[in-house]
């Protein structure tokens, strides 16, 4: 059986891998890739902690959250490959189409 804090130091460091890579990569691809780690670490959370009080609250709340995960997916690769293909690039510094 694995303590608790080792699963919230997991979550913990994997969020802030992602923070770090949404605040430094230029590239939408990683930036996207970064948003869905720090989803995973909150669901690491939830995991852990429904595993700790014996709930399956935290199991229902990842279930919704990897839903909303991969309807984001669908929709943030579709406007990903859409910029790429109206710009040919999906470096965010490059791409002015968003802005009023």
């Amino acid at each position: 059986m694995v303590p608790l804090p080792y699963y919230l130091t997991l979550a913990a460091v994997l969020f802030v891998i992602g923070v770090i890579g949404v605040l430094i990569r230029r590239n939408a691809l990683v930036i996207f890739m970064s948003i869905e780690l720090m989803l995973n670490a909150a669901n690491l959370t939830f995991v852990a902690f429904a595993q700790e009080w014996r709930a399956l609250d935290g199991q229902i709340f990842v279930f919704f959250i990897m839903t909303v995960a991969a309807a984001e997916v669908a929709v943030g690769l579709a406007v990903i490959i859409s910029l790429f293909r109206l710009r040919k690039t999906v470096h965010v510094d490059d791409i002015h189409l968003l802005r009023g």
